[in-house]
């Protein structure tokens, strides 16, 4: 052994060769291709299918700076109900949206609430400013799309907030129990995410052609995922998680402790796709993917790895257009307020 990876950790890596990657893949037809990767995922998630209905309860409002406020709870699975917090525009609509996805930053008691003031809770409201002034610049990012227009929808993924809270070192049994039951931790968030995209996409108030899904970190990661598999969401933007699986896997990585990385391992997945791999599968819809140069969760040169496949398969469909990919030199692991600028103006333009 040598550290955290096997003697054999190098020959590994190198006998993944991703076979069903676009341009790699036998199939040649890209709607063809789409489908076939998005069933392998699909396949490799473990957490099965789910159409539960959603019975949508709504609690009391509270109105807020050009928007309203309120909690929602529904059936996000067929295992139990969740609250959300849905903000909406005042005016007439349909509205676009935005599905925002909480980061993990090892942080459990907010989740939701890391991108929603919540105004039902002045402990989670103290945690949460907390949270916003070291990786937002201060700003609730929900709160400021809804100013913006957008109604938004944000739930807590399985340990935080109100689905927790969880704590660092019981991620990796919560992980092993659900291997054990068939299931996976990264599967069955996957599947909550785009249930929670059809649940947004499907209210009245929602034009469902001009649905976003939105993340930082852990949400970043969640935002393409959701992209991938989920039709009901036509453009994403991601913040900090992108990278090549092999560039991503080097000692010192965070990813090797295990414990955090569950929430997106999908056993098996990378015999046949990398992660920009699986992104690609929302090609040629409109995605932004931003990354901060002094980010020391992923290499500068992962990324720019990862952004060049991502760039070739846009490119392929003649839609480079609708690629955003950037790297901030002088930032780090944040989504500070000029990223945000550029994200909402990118949605005001995308959708």
């Amino acid at each position: 052994m040598e550290g955290d990876l096997p003697a054999f950790h190098q020959l590994l890596k190198d006998e993944l060769r991703f076979p069903l990657a676009w341009g790699t893949s036998p199939v040649r037809d890209f709607r063809a291709w789409r489908r076939t990767a998005r069933a392998k995922v699909e396949e490799l998630l473990v957490a099965g299918e789910d159409d539960t209905p959603y019975a949508p309860e709504y609690g009391e409002r509270a109105e807020a700076d050009g928007y309203t406020r309120e909690l929602v709870t529904f059936a996000l699975t067929r295992y139990g109900r969740v609250r959300g917090a849905l903000l909406t525009p005042h005016g007439r609509g349909p509205f676009p949206a935005v599905l925002l996805l909480h980061d993990h930053g090892s942080r459990f008691d907010i989740g939701k609430e890391k991108l929603v003031a919540p105004w039902y809770d002045d402990t989670r409201l103290a945690s949460a400013r907390e949270w916003a002034a070291r990786c937002f610049s201060g700003r609730f990012v929900g709160d400021e799309l809804a100013r913006r227009g957008y109604v938004v929808l944000a739930v807590d993924a399985l340990g935080w907030g109100d689905r927790g809270p969880l704590t660092y070192e019981r991620q990796q049994a919560l992980a092993s129990n659900l291997f054990h039951l068939g299931s996976s931790l990264a599967g069955l968030t996957a599947r909550e995410d785009v249930r929670a995209a059809r649940f947004l996409a499907g209210l009245g108030r929602v034009d469902r052609r001009r649905v976003a899904a939105v993340g930082f970190s852990m949400g970043a990661h969640r935002a393409w995922q959701t992209a991938a598999l989920s039709d009901d969401v036509a453009a994403a933007a991601s913040v900090c998680w992108m990278t090549g699986l092999k560039e991503m896997m080097v000692p010192g990585n965070n990813t090797l402790r295990g414990q955090s990385a569950y929430y997106m391992l999908h056993p098996g997945l990378a015999r046949h796709l990398d992660i920009p791999d699986v992104a690609s599968i929302a090609a040629p819809r409109p995605m932004l993917f931003f990354h901060g140069g002094r980010d020391t969760l992923f290499s500068t040169e992962g990324v720019r790895a990862a952004y060049g496949r991502l760039r070739a398969v846009w490119r392929s469909r003649r839609a480079g257009d609708r690629l955003v990919t950037e790297v901030w030199p002088d930032l780090g692991h944040v989504f500070a307020d000029r990223m945000q600028d550029e994200v909402f103006a990118w949605l005001d333009a995308v959708l």
